[in-house]
């Protein structure tokens, strides 16, 4: 059985004690039908005064913690176990509505696709636009999937993994000019490209399974990872990662969908005291398979 546990940490230190607002936790894998979340556990100190479960509007799953104690530290401790099988590498047939691009969504999927076709960020020489339309072929008809395809493994090959320390993720421009940035970067620029060509996508967070088999290559591991999901006609959403050039969910673990980066934030919340408290913050993370967690046991 394939078994992956994800250990993650965060720990905030302050340098005295302050009071904590509200506090959203969005570390829970998502289930679906390649993915089952077996067992997950979250320990927070100090120990909040409530922890509620909802789903937001997308349907993840979003713990809410609020405190009524001071401290200099606050942590928040997930450990999830989870069934993965990843399908093999979807592709599409000429019998497929979205085999060639252009295509069209159906009238009845239209109106809720319509916030993920639109794009969010602005673009007022065309130059992402441009640079979406290098994918297209311009004898005739593109196989979609190819523009797909092409795309992932053209942001990873003609653009620089860089880890950035500012908050937030950078506007698509800034990546597009720079050929850099994070995986939430890539993701969102990805995304936003896609939409410029009409194709319905969504930021997806989650994390990284790096095996020791494949280490090699593979960026975005020790930390929360980001790519992108592509909606089609008949195919439903599909999963690609820029970062690393994996179509499929392939060493993918999925945590959250969103139409934008903002929300889809692992924690977020706030601390009430003076700006000179905050000290720093420390994340751990590591996604294991069960076999690795037996033999770090013995």
């Amino acid at each position: 059985m394939p078994l992956l546990t994800i250990h993650h940490k965060t720990e905030y230190r302050y340098a005295h004690p302050v009071a904590f607002g509200e506090h959203r936790i969005m570390l829970r894998p998502r289930d679906g039908h390649d993915l089952r979340v077996h067992a997950h556990r979250l320990v927070i100190a100090p120990k909040p005064m409530s922890l509620r479960w909802i789903h937001d509007v997308f349907g993840n799953s979003v713990g809410i913690a609020t405190f009524d104690e001071r401290a200099d530290s606050l942590s928040f401790n997930s450990t999830a176990t989870v069934e993965h099988n990843p399908a093999e590498e979807f592709a599409l047939t000429p019998d497929d509505p979205a085999y060639f691009y252009p295509f069209h969504y159906d009238d009845d999927e239209f109106p809720d696709l319509v916030q993920f076709i639109t794009p969010q960020y602005s673009d007022p020489d065309g130059e992402l636009s441009a640079w979406a339309r290098i994918f297209l072929d311009a004898q005739g008809p593109t196989p979609t999937f190819n523009i797909l395809c092409n795309m992932t493994y053209g942001i990873r090959e003609m653009f620089m993994y860089r880890k950035r320390h500012e908050h937030g993720t950078q506007h698509p421009l800034d990546t597009l000019q720079t050929r850099s940035g994070t995986c939430r970067d890539y993701a969102l620029f990805m995304i936003e490209a896609l939409r410029r060509l009409g194709i319905a996508a969504r930021f997806v967070s989650g994390y990284l399974f790096i095996p020791g088999d494949r280490a090699h290559g593979y960026v975005g591991g020790g930390s929360t990872h980001a790519w992108v999901q592509v909606y089609l006609p008949s195919a439903g959403w599909i999963e690609f990662d820029p970062t690393n050039g994996i179509v499929g969910t392939r060493d993918l673990i999925r945590v959250a969908v969103a139409r934008d980066p903002r929300q889809a934030i692992p924690l977020h919340g706030v601390y009430l005291g003076s700006a000179d408290a905050y000290v720093g913050m420390e994340v751990a993370i590591n996604v294991v398979s069960a076999g690795e967690e037996a033999r770090a046991r013995v």
